[in-house]
Order: structure tokens, then C-alpha cells, then sequence
């Protein structure tokens, strides 16, 4: 895996998404945002930093438990999706919020010792160097803060997974070849573990992706996800059979009121030793 490469697809893909994400996935990925949440027990003035935080759906309501005292930063490798959640911040009067582009694997505007808490809900998947990215968060730790992070599960868990192979298929898109590594077995307790975190917890939990029609099936997988960018390339011929060949995929999981699509999270936590 070319690590620049992969990290230049991450950057204008996720910038190619922005106006789909929350239409496609706000819904779908509510139940491991909610459990990330929980485990994050975040409090009143706590510091907070988000990582790949995506059009906020995990900074902002971090933003509203931590209060005015607190500070909430989120960091992602999109410049676009850094202005939409900065916009959202903004009109929600979040003065306690800040947001700002960076690669995750080089935070170098987060101070050592920072944070209370560092979090990252479904986008460690992405960076190419797990362990540089995982060595950021604890190194921007305080003694004793804690890490929370959200990962997709095993890749025959989640029913929508062939859309990396049909995207490959047509436009070498090098889309984190090695998507669901972090969530098979405990990788990801073990590579925490390996950074230097200790009392890490697992919860892994099964969800289901609705979507309301084919054309909302579509949409979420090819406009406002991770393929975003190779599928950008796509003509209409080919972006019609792509289209069927996903459907075709997703069919087992098509009920009377559109699809409910399985998807497996695994979510971790750790704490970094006082």
C-alpha cells in the first residue's frame, strides 16, 4: 500500500462525500456512535480531542457534555468536511469548539499531554500507519486520560462490503485495502495495547444500515462513502452497472420498507498510565 497515495485518496474522497455523508450514513451509524459515546463517559470541562471527525456527529454532541468550561477539538484529514463541522459549530454557538485539518498520524498542532480524552469514531480504518496514528493519541494524552475508538468489524459482518471490490473492479481506487483488519478478532485491542495502553475494554456490537430504496442504498455507498473519489470517474454505463451489481449484493438484506443491511463495530478503550 502506497501510504501517500492512499492518504491523497482519503483527502479529496472524503471531500467528494461531504454533501452525502449524513444523508447516507448519520442513521446507519448511530448505534456505534452512541456506544463510542457512552464508553467515552466524557464529562463537564473535560479537553477533547476527535479525530477524523468527520461532519461532527460524534465532536458536536461531545462539544455539548464537556460545556463552556471544557474544549472539544476535532481534526480531519478533509478540508471540507472541517468547514461543514466548523459551519455547524458555529450556528449551534459552540464557543467551546475548535477544528482544523491534520493528518492523524501527525497532530502536530495537539500539545503533548493535552487531552482528557481522545476519540475516533470509524476512521482509524483509514490511516495508512495505524501505529503512528494511535502513538498521536496517546502522546497528546494527560496521564491518566483515556482513548475510545470505533472500528468497522469482520468484513463478513457487514453486508455492504463488496462495494470495495465492484468500485476495484473498474478504478483502482485503493480504498484501505486492509479495511476490516482492525476489526477482526482483538487487532484492535492488541494494537492499543502495543501503544502503550493499558485497561483496555471491548464491546462489539451488531447494527443494522437502513436505508429506504434502492436509490438511498446507492447513494450512501458510492456518493457518501469511502469510494467517493474512484467513483467520481465513473461514466453513466459504467455507474449503472456497478449500481446493479451492488444491489445485487445488498439483495438478501432487502425487507418491505427498503434495506436493513448488518453491519459489526467493534469499539475500544484505553487509558494511558498516571
Amino acid at each position: 500500500m502506497d501510504a501517500k497515495l492512499q492518504k491523497r485518496v482519503q483527502r479529496y474522497g472524503w471531500d467528494k462525500a461531504v454533501e452525502a455523508y449524513e444523508a447516507g450514513w448519520k442513521e446507519s451509524l448511530a448505534d456505534a456512535q452512541a456506544e463510542l459515546l457512552r464508553m467515552a463517559d466524557a464529562r463537564p470541562g473535560e479537553h477533547v480531542l476527535d479525530v477524523a471527525c468527520g461532519t461532527g456527529l460524534v465532536s458536536l454532541p461531545l462539544a455539548k457534555v464537556v460545556g463552556p468550561c471544557g474544549r472539544v477539538v476535532a481534526t480531519d484529514i478533509s478540508e471540507k468536511m472541517i468547514d461543514s463541522v466548523r459551519r455547524v459549530a458555529d450556528a449551534l454557538g459552540l464557543t467551546q469548539f475548535d477544528a482544523f485539518r491534520a493528518d492523524a498520524e501527525a497532530l502536530d498542532r495537539a500539545p503533548d499531554a493535552s487531552f482528557d480524552l481522545v476519540t475516533c469514531a470509524l476512521g482509524l480504518m483509514y490511516v495508512p500507519d495505524t501505529a503512528k496514528g494511535l502513538a498521536e493519541a496517546f502522546r497528546v494524552l494527560k496521564p491518566g486520560g483515556r482513548a475510545v475508538l470505533a472500528v468497522w468489524g469482520e468484513r463478513s459482518k457487514c453486508g455492504w462490503s463488496d462495494i470495495f471490490p465492484i468500485v476495484d473492479a473498474r478504478v483502482k481506487s485503493e480504498v484501505c485495502p486492509l479495511f476490516f483488519r482492525l476489526g477482526t478478532g482483538s487487532t484492535l485491542a492488541h494494537e492499543m495495547a502495543s501503544a502503550g495502553f493499558t485497561d483496555i475494554e471491548t464491546s462489539r456490537l451488531i447494527s443494522e444500515l437502513p436505508y429506504a430504496d434502492d436509490r438511498a442504498a446507492i447513494e450512501a455507498a458510492f456518493v457518501g462513502g469511502p469510494v467517493a473519489l474512484a467513483y467520481d470517474r465513473f461514466d453513466e454505463p459504467t455507474r449503472t452497472v456497478a449500481h446493479q451489481e451492488y444491489l445485487a449484493s445488498i439483495a438478501p438484506f432487502r425487507t418491505t420498507d427498503g434495506y436493513r443491511i448488518p453491519g459489526e463495530f467493534v469499539v475500544c478503550r484505553g487509558y494511558k498510565n498516571a
